[in-house]
């Protein structure tokens, strides 16, 4: 056998890198897929995160309230 042989790799090829937050000191690895697209998990974000975009709806009063 030769020496120089190439060492196995440690990761499987078929599965995607694992990213973790890019917060100082936190170990946290990100799975969500907005935690990935930001590089911050739920609760180190500095921009707080909400479900959904919230807008107000003009709407007429209910008679006899």
């Amino acid at each position: 056998m030769d020496s120089r042989q190439q060492k196995a790799l440690l990761i499987d090829p078929g599965q995607r890198a694992r990213v973790w937050c890019k917060a100082p000191g936190c170990p946290h690895e990100l799975t969500d897929p907005e935690s990935k697209r930001r590089g911050y998990g739920p609760v180190c974000d500095p921009e707080p995160r909400t479900g959904y975009d919230r807008h107000d709806v003009d709407q007429d009063p209910i008679p006899g309230l």
